[in-house]
């Protein structure tokens, strides 16, 4: 009883000192001395794993008999290369107390991958979306990125994706020593991980194995796909130097690192646009109907891609008993990417006819040749049309904060201040060009145009048109509009975590007792503004912006090369440059009159956490046999509130003046919001058969918290029919969490001196809700505190009418299985270097979603999961020689991250990567390495619920790496 008072007392004195300081940071392990008390947080200490100079240390996040074994373990490991980061590998996965999988590097910066994504999918049931090539969003278990809780050190990472999912080519892998992926929870771990937790951590000074040591890594790049792309280049670097430096007797640690990547962005698409949801007649003179498409694209996409991380870390250990460290991360990523090709649209609504049309499944018209309406009919606005788009962004992140960890005893407290941050900035340009008849009049016309298509599933499709020379004859081409549309985002979190543990060495069930607090402010900001200049194909003569004439200056004549060779030439058009041609400098600002969505996508959410946990680390007898693990609860209490504009219309609201300097009275402010708790409890049991056999079982409550820009509060409005009142905005501040129960059962063999492992297991998830948009039709708005505003005519308020939100959309089952086979030092003699890791996962849901996206209406799968997602790397070390090849595998999956004219919801067909990477040590200082990324040129291929409708066929390339190691 005296003990539960003062273990209860210690939690309370450090949650009363968290609420009085009104400072807030997240729990966890900084990653930069040794893991905080218990299991903390999030991380397995990679750091406290001891050297043979180093005083014995233990894992605190297993029970101390584990400890042992783990320290024991890693002390005895002296291969080197690949063979010494798997076997790492394996033994902290062994010896934690929950199912997780981890990839360490054998020295620091010794990651063979590009980012940290592409590390992470060597791991069972871990896959990534590649985004212009690269691995970014990663999905575990079948679950998007927003599903996963994701840590640098222990301390939530924000966002720069404008919703919850981290996009890791943010993180150099240079500067990541280890990753962990957990799989099944447990209390002391922050909430957020309904699909798993990624928790990545730097590496601790005072755990290097020399005094003093400078890594550097120099590598130049090659990627031939560029010579295909108008002004892209072909050559790229990675640089990268770590430094760890021991002082005062080993007291004093200092770490330092900085990488930079330097690679062009490259790549040529072929894109299927979205179908319409309803049949409709292909043209005047037949009544046949079919579902027909909004267009096509094609592209080519250059640019360069520019990412510099920086790393920082002092660690203080004045004394056995109390560690003090100080570290910060930031990244700086810029990616300038830039579009230009043609774009075939309006091919529906009545805007062009169609004749000669090929049928695809359910209706759907995927060829045929598409023309200007007669004159008089329908809204002859089909153009092919030149296109020039930017979608440059900015991104950066900033991670750092205070640990301080006290060990006495039994007794280990843990304290964390963290303070981290997130911007991005897109500045997402969209210029287009098209033929015209008059041009200098006073009325100019869009051109008569022809185009035939045909669309071959995921080939690349057809297209023609009937007189290309037009389109690259500046006499008749004239820009239609230029629109400047920014993306600006701010992701800000300050957090603060303590934790007390109590070790019980002679009690028969548990081995400590631990309790925390956690408290975390969280705040997210969305800014939206524009500038249009024009109208595409000219449909709007009204807004006095006639087409703009182009000069020979701003614009140049390119052809296709390559896979895409055959395709018509285009022009590579200078929007800003034409512009300034006719004296015009687009300045996108806040439009509350002609661009009044620019406020209702603004605005502001807030987030506040505060967490108890209280966790019980298991060592017992069972039937002659050791069983361990731990059982906790965790609390967590959240509010959530947003801060937004209500377009009200009829002048009901405040004044507000735009950056155009226009004032607007139609738009009101909210502040809406909930508060909710959730009680999380969590086991984890590990029964060990024989000493390389066990099994483990865990179960747990979890939960998600909403995708953070669904919570925008920000609402528009129009009337129809004079009398109904309607609202759209998609997002919603009373969205609830996305909770969970999820159980796992694994068996797990190892082979004896940490040579490998056979793990086999199944999990079964049963999630409560998904967000979802809806439209409520004859909506009664009073429901949800919203006021219809008076219509003037009747003085009465105008009729309720359809809503457009977010909501909780009935969730459903997640179940799979997993298989994993490591294994190094299996041949004899010279062979013994080769080693094998090999995993396959097999998932299926019974969630399914509806799509009209591909003509009729039908059930697509649970974004983010692909049935089958595999695995397998082959590497060898022998001497100075190292070398690997790898595969990874993932069956098609559901996303939404397909960019046409908008995001759209697409199927990812199956895709197949192959890697290579090798080495030589000319000596023990200085190594050559060469990689090659994607050798087989594996395209990104998407699909609308069928695989004969085309999303989109995109080529990036091969990528060769050469360059030199340096370790000093």
């Amino acid at each position: 009883m005296i003990l539960k008072r003062n273990v209860m007392a210690l939690a309370l004195a450090s949650a009363g000192l968290c609420f009085t300081a009104g400072i807030h940071a997240a729990p966890a392990d900084n990653g930069n001395g040794s893991a905080a008390p218990g299991a903390a947080q999030d991380a397995p200490a990679a750091q406290n794993a001891p050297t043979k100079k180093d005083d014995k240390k233990t894992d605190d996040t297993t029970a101390p008999k584990q400890s042992a074994e783990l320290a024991k373990s890693l002390e005895g490991i002296t291969v080197t290369g690949y063979n010494a980061a798997i076997e790492k590998s394996i033994d902290y996965q062994r010896y934690a107390d929950t199912i997780q999988n981890v990839i360490t590097a054998a020295d620091i910066g010794g990651l063979p991958d590009q980012s940290i994504a592409d590390a992470l999918t060597r791991l069972p049931g871990v896959s990534a979306e590649r985004i212009a090539g690269q691995a970014s969003q990663v999905n575990i278990r079948g679950l998007s990125g927003n599903f996963i809780q994701t840590t640098l050190d222990g301390r939530e990472q924000p966002s720069t994706s404008g919703s919850n999912y981290i996009q890791f080519d943010q993180y150099p892998s240079e500067l990541i020593n280890m990753a962990t992926v957990y799989k099944s929870s447990q209390a002391s771990l922050i909430e957020g991980g309904v699909g798993g937790t990624i928790a990545m951590q730097t590496a601790n000074p005072l755990d290097n194995k020399k005094d003093q040591s400078l890594n550097v890594d120099a590598r130049g790049s090659y990627t031939g796909l560029a010579h295909n792309v108008a002004g892209a280049n072909a050559l790229g670097y990675r640089l990268s130097a770590a430094y760890q430096g021991k002082f005062l007797d080993n007291t004093l640690g200092v770490g330092l690192g900085v990488a930079q990547m330097y690679q062009p962005h490259v790549s040529e698409q072929f894109v299927g646009e979205a179908y319409s949801s309803t049949q409709q007649q292909l043209n005047v003179n037949s009544p046949q109907q079919g579902y027909l498409p909004e267009g096509v694209q094609l592209q080519q996409n250059g640019g360069q891609e520019r990412r510099t991380g920086y790393l920082g870390t002092v660690v203080w250990k004045p004394s056995d008993e109390l560690q003090i460290t100080a570290d910060s991360f930031f990244s700086k990523f810029k990616n300038e990417s830039f579009g230009y090709g043609f774009r075939s649209q309006n091919f529906y609504n009545n805007s062009a006819q169609i004749t000669n049309p090929v049928f695809g499944p359910n209706g759907s018209v995927i060829g045929g040749t598409v023309s200007t309406n007669p004159a008089g009919v329908g809204n002859a606005q089909f153009s092919n049309e030149t296109t020039a788009d930017n979608y440059s962004t900015t991104t950066n992140v900033f991670s750092g904060g205070l640990n301080l960890k006290w060990n006495s005893g039994p007794w280990h407290i843990d304290g964390d201040l963290s303070l981290s941050r997130a911007q991005s900035h897109e500045v997402n340009v969209d210029t287009t060009a098209d033929p015209y008849t008059g041009l200098g009049t006073a009325n100019p016309q869009l051109a008569s145009q022809s185009m035939t298509y045909l669309l071959t599933g995921r080939s690349i499709g057809q297209v023609s048109l009937a007189n290309p020379g037009m389109y690259t004859d500046l006499s008749q081409m004239a820009l239609s509009r230029y629109g400047v549309y920014p993306y600006v985002y701010h992701d800000r979190t300050k957090a603060f975590r303590t934790s007390v543990k109590y070790d019980l060495p002679n009690n028969s069930i548990f081995s400590a007792l631990e309790a925390g607090v956690y408290a975390n402010n969280h705040t997210y900001n969305a800014d939206r503004s524009a500038y249009v200049y024009g109208s595409e194909w000219n449909s709007d003569p009204s807004l006095g912006q006639p087409p703009l004439t182009i000069n020979s200056s701003n614009a140049t004549t390119e052809c296709w090369k390559g896979t895409f060779g055959g395709f018509p030439c285009f022009l590579k058009l200078n929007g800003p440059g034409i512009l300034a041609s006719h004296d015009i400098t687009a300045n996108p600002v806040k439009d509350i009159i002609n661009n009044n969505w620019t406020y209702v996508q603004s605005g502001q959410v807030d987030q506040k956490i505060r967490d108890l946990f209280l966790m019980a680390d298991i060592d017992a007898q069972v039937f002659g046999h050791e069983l361990t693990g731990n059982v906790g609860m965790r609390v967590s209490h959240d509010s959530q509130f947003s801060y937004g504009l209500q377009q009200v219309g009829n002048g009901a609201g405040i004044p507000i003046t735009d950056g155009n300097g226009k004032t607007s009275s139609d738009f009101a402010p909210l502040n809406v919001g909930k508060k909710y708790t959730d009680y999380l409890p969590s086991l984890n049991l590990i029964y060990h058969l024989t000493d390389n056999d066990q099994v483990r079982f865990s179960a747990a409550k979890v939960l998600s918290r909403p995708p953070i820009n669904s919570m925008l509060a920000g609402s528009g409005s129009y009337i129809t029919n004079g009398n109904t009142y309607n609202i759209y905005g998609g997002t919603s501040p009373l969205l609830n969490p996305l909770r969970a129960q999820q159980y796992d059962a694994t068996y797990e063999h190892y082979f004896d001196d940490s040579s490998g492992a056979i793990t086999a297991g199944v999990f079964f998830k049963h999630i409560k809700s998904f967000i979802q948009q809806v439209t409520y039709n004859n909506f009664d708005f009073s429901t949800v505190g919203i006021t219809v505003p008076i219509n003037p005519a009747t003085n009465a308020p105008y009729l309720n009418g359809d809503y457009q939100t977010a909501y909780n959309a009935k969730g459903g089952d997640l179940r799979g299985l997993e298989v994993a086979f490591t294994k190094t030092h299996f041949l004899p003699g010279i062979w013994s270097g080769i080693g094998v890791d090999a995993n396959l996962a097999l998932t299926s849901s019974s969630v399914k979603n509806p799509s009209n996206l591909g003509g009729p209406t039908q059930m697509i799968g649970l974004p983010g999961l692909s049935q089958r997602v595999a695995s397998a790397a082959v590497f060898y070390d022998q001497g100075p020689f190292s070398a690997r090849v790898s595969a990874n595998y993932r069956s098609h999956f559901v996303s939404d991250t397909q960019i046409a004219v908008d995001n759209q919801l697409v199927v990812f067909a199956s895709e197949l990567v192959y890697d290579f990477q090798a080495s030589y040590n000319i000596n023990d200082k200085l190594t050559v390495v060469y990689q090659l990324l994607n050798a087989s040129n594996q395209p990104t291929r998407t699909y609308f619920t069928n695989q004969q409708q085309t999303g989109t066929i995109q080529y990036f390339g091969r990528t060769n790496y050469l360059g030199l190691q340096l370790k000093l």
